[in-house]
């Protein structure tokens, strides 16, 4: 049986972001999990929650899904205090040694001291701006992939070893008419496609 945490990095703004989107994926992929006979646990940044609790957490885990709403182009403030806290925190003992870097072996990257070598983590994200921004040089991020975006967040599992599954992102959530059980199904493929 396969361990998977599922880590909720929503954080509330009233009448703006309440929270449903984020906990209507996160239900749907705790279904799949379980119909799929996968241990889960789960995380919210927006807790009282314990570091060395979590540590535990990351440690059980094979996958890691990552799922909250992209704000001013990264993650919530809360959310980078939550990957602050529980990354430093595992220094060591969970998430990394070391940079990697070794003054009797240069050989040794900087970058490859993480310890969740055994680990694979998807982001699934919730975001404002259309998909039409990304892969495209005329774009507001001109030029760049989902994943190019959002480089910090994969640079940070990364750092720690862990291996990235496909990305997934629901756009233009404010402008459009949202096709939830269309956006719910493109997500489930990614899931099975992630995870089975």
């Amino acid at each position: 049986m396969k361990n998977v945490l599922i880590i909720n990095g929503h954080q509330r703004y009233d009448e703006i972001a309440e929270g449903k989107l984020t906990q209507t994926f996160i239900n749907k992929a705790q279904d799949f999990f379980e119909n799929n006979n996968f241990e889960v646990k789960h995380s919210v940044v927006e807790s009282d929650y314990n570091i060395k609790e979590e540590l535990e957490k990351f440690k059980w885990a094979d996958y890691i899904l990552f799922q909250y709403p992209v704000y001013w182009m990264g993650v919530p403030w809360l959310t980078k205090k939550y990957m602050d806290e529980i990354f430093s925190g595992g220094n060591n003992t969970v998430t990394f040694v070391n940079d990697g870097r070794s003054r009797s072996d240069s050989s040794k990257k900087y970058g490859s001291g993480g310890l969740m070598t055994d680990k694979k983590y998807m982001l699934s994200l919730t975001y404002n701006c259309p998909s039409s921004e990304f892969n495209n040089k005329d774009g507001f991020f001109d030029g760049l992939t989902l994943d190019e975006a959002n480089v910090a967040v994969h640079k940070t599992f990364q750092f720690c070893g862990a291996k990235p599954l496909q990305t997934y992102a629901i756009h233009d959530i404010f402008k459009t008419q949202l096709d939830i059980n269309s956006e719910l199904k493109k997500f489930e493929d990614i899931l099975t496609k992630n995870f089975l």
